[in-house]
């Protein structure tokens, strides 16, 4: 069973936090100071780390920047209520893998720490992802579904790609703008939805079954036809 580190000195979001990880069976230790917070992490043991920004004795930024300095590369998902770009940058660059803003979904919230338990576990010498009979070829950036060869746009292909290394997840439009498109991005536009929908034309043609799908309310996920 995966470990989380909940470091959060408010009790009513820890509380949250915690019952929305354990529910998706992951076992959360909390620490409600950044103090007690850097001690757990160092110790080790967690397979993730979710951080606040602002804390007691210890704040977020310094806990994420003294664990990467002594080589901990635990994944780290820092949320915060400072939300403007500039904080958002800062704690990237400081060695967060994700960065959520207060006040925040809880299955969104689960889903970036399903994402992030996820990548930990992929080798980094994966070279070919595969759904179903649509493969993508991560040196040469060619795509195919069954025999035929599909002609991606850069931006199509990254798209893919990170639908493609997390198959059988929900990813929702936030955090796809995130990721392919960066923080400059404004979400409130529809500028994934027509890139999936160009997605979905090419590698989900008439007489395929379809791999893309909808969740209405969350986001896009794909997976091996039902």
């Amino acid at each position: 069973m995966p470990r989380v580190l909940t470091i959060e000195d408010d009790a009513v979001t820890a509380q949250e936090i915690v019952a929305e990880l354990s529910s998706h069976g992951l076992d959360v230790d909390w620490a409600d100071n950044g103090r007690e917070g850097l001690a757990k992490a160092i110790a080790g043991g967690y397979d993730l780390i979710t951080v606040d920004r602002m804390l007691p004795e210890v704040d977020g930024l310094t806990i994420v920047t003294t664990l990467r300095s002594l080589k901990i590369a635990t994944p780290i998902l820092m949320i915060s209520a400072l939300s403007d770009v500039d904080e958002r940058v800062r704690g990237l660059r400081a060695g967060g893998d994700d960065y959520l803003t207060k006040p925040f979904a809880s299955d969104e919230m689960a889903a970036r720490v399903e994402v992030l338990l996820r990548r930990n576990s992929v080798p980094m010498t994966q070279t070919r992802l595969q759904v179903a009979d649509l493969e993508l070829d991560l040196i040469s950036h060619e795509a195919r579904r069954g025999e035929s060869s599909l002609n991606l746009l850069p931006t199509e292909y990254k798209l893919l790609e990170y639908l493609m290394r997390h198959s059988g997840q929900v990813i929702t439009r936030m955090m796809i703008f995130e990721e392919v498109w960066g923080y400059h991005f404004d979400p409130g536009t529809n500028l994934i939805d027509v890139h999936i929908g160009r997605l979905r034309k090419k590698i989900d043609p008439p007489g395929q079954a379809p791999l893309i799908r909808t969740v209405r309310g969350s986001g896009y996920a794909i997976a091996e036809p039902v």
